[in-house]
């Protein structure tokens, strides 16, 4: 390995960059393809030649039309420590067996660039380290919302300034279902059905749906955006599964949309300016005049807040094979310009080492819907929970039924451990028939 201080001298103008391809899924297709269909103009954006010179398989004895059959392997390590392989792409998704053979490119003096949000997320420490240690890039572009510039935008565009707080729609398969639930008043179940006949949903959607995705892409933003490791473990994560039909006529009528969100908060604490970073990922009340409201369908948006620059929105197709690939290829660019001319992009910038706040302390408003019994005095012993932990409400309205009515009420700003409190003293009352939602207000 070499020493952090020690900087890679380039090959040299018009040298030729070997590739390791990991992966020959929809993403490492388009990147084969892509390079290949326009090799010309990659060599004049790098300095030199890209030549794809291996690609990891699971089963190479599979039919592949204009692959080379001589470039398939099922030996990944042995293809990563290979003499001309200068750069290694992983888009093979998981975590274990990718990480391992990320580790073993980087601390044999190759760069790589990779999709693998979840890798990512979990190792990015580790990964950085071995980066920093053998003077080569970690690329990770596609890893988060794909082809939108999310990762190059924190890691250089907006380096000069302070960011302050990021909140974003990161999974397109979720944003299908809320968009859809909404649009057409479907169930949750309906709605999920159609995404998975479309192909927006998986087999198994429960990465998606229960936040699981979305919490590694908060946990990528929150460490670059605030110079502060921060793991998928750290942020907290709620899903869309439990959103119905009524809570989305609810939010409608009071001028709302539900959204899953990315949030990454950089907080001082006003009383004694302790500054910490908060991630977080659950079903969010959107105001209907708010860009992030009006993102449908399978698409994704950034919203940024920074100090200088103000508030920034990036949007875009967040998933694909496309947009992915465009992403990967992105990186590809800046990791063989450098391997051609020498240097290196941005690593890992930890500098700011601020501690995780306490979920609990996080301070956010909730919408609550009740269904309570329908008669006098019901909203004065309601109101009273709330005044007994000093919260104060924003907004109450009442719908009558037959024989109980729903009691919909807005918060102002309070710590999440007294909103919990709140909802489980409101629970125990005899009046209150069923709390059927709570959904935090955000962006």
């Amino acid at each position: 390995m070499t020493s952090q201080a020690q900087v890679r001298t380039g090959k040299g103008e018009g040298e030729t960059v070997g590739v390791a391809l990991l992966g020959f899924g929809t993403v490492g297709a388009e990147v084969y393809r892509l390079l290949g269909e326009n090799s010309e103009a990659f060599t004049h954006r790098i300095g030199g030649p890209a030549e794809i010179r291996g690609i990891a398989v699971h089963n190479k004895n599979k039919q592949r039309p204009g692959v080379p059959a001589e470039l398939l392997t099922d030996d990944a390590k042995s293809l990563v420590l290979r003499d001309d392989i200068d750069l290694v792409v992983e888009v093979i998704g998981g975590i274990d067996y990718p990480r391992e053979l990320v580790l073993t490119a980087l601390n044999a003096g190759k760069s790589v660039v990779t999709a693998n949000k979840a890798l990512v997320a979990a190792h990015a420490d580790e990964l950085a380290e071995a980066a920093e240690n053998s003077a080569v890039d970690l690329y990770f572009e596609a890893a988060v919302a794909a082809a939108i510039p999310v990762v190059g935008m924190l890691r250089r565009s907006l380096a000069g300034d302070q960011i302050q707080r990021i909140s974003g729609i990161v999974n397109g398969t979720t944003n299908f279902i809320l968009d859809a639930m909404e649009s057409t008043g479907a169930s949750y179940e309906d709605a999920l059905a159609e995404a998975t006949r479309l192909g927006y949903a998986e087999a198994d959607p429960t990465a998606d749906v229960e936040g699981h995705d979305a919490a590694s892409k908060a946990a990528i933003m929150a460490s670059l955006g605030f110079h502060t490791r921060v793991k998928f473990e750290d942020v907290h994560c709620e899903g869309i599964s439990t959103i119905t039909a009524d809570d989305i006529e609810a939010a409608q009528e009071a001028g709302y949309s539900i959204k899953l969100l990315a949030i990454c908060e950089h907080l001082v604490n006003e009383e004694t300016g302790e500054e910490s970073v908060n991630a977080r990922v659950h079903p969010t009340l959107v105001p209907q005049e708010h860009p992030l409201a009006s993102v449908n369908k399978s698409f994704n948006a950034i919203f940024v807040e920074a100090e200088a620059a103000g508030e920034l929105m990036f949007y875009g197709n967040g998933a694909g094979g496309n947009p992915t690939a465009s992403a990967v290829l992105g990186d590809l660019v800046g990791a063989s310009r450098n391997i051609i001319h020498g240097g290196r992009a941005p690593g890992e910038n930890a500098y700011a080492n601020l501690p995780l706040a306490d979920f609990g302390d996080v301070r956010t408003c909730f919408h609550i819907n009740m269904e309570v019994a329908d008669r006098t005095g019901v909203l004065a012993a309601i109101s009273n929970v709330f005044a007994d932990h000093d919260v104060s409400l924003r907004t109450v309205r009442q719908e009558d039924g037959e024989s109980t009515a729903r009691l919909i009420v807005v918060t102002h700003s309070a710590q999440e451990r007294v909103l919990d409190a709140i909802v489980t003293k409101l629970g125990e009352l005899d009046d209150v028939k069923a709390v059927n939602s709570v959904i935090r207000l955000g962006a």
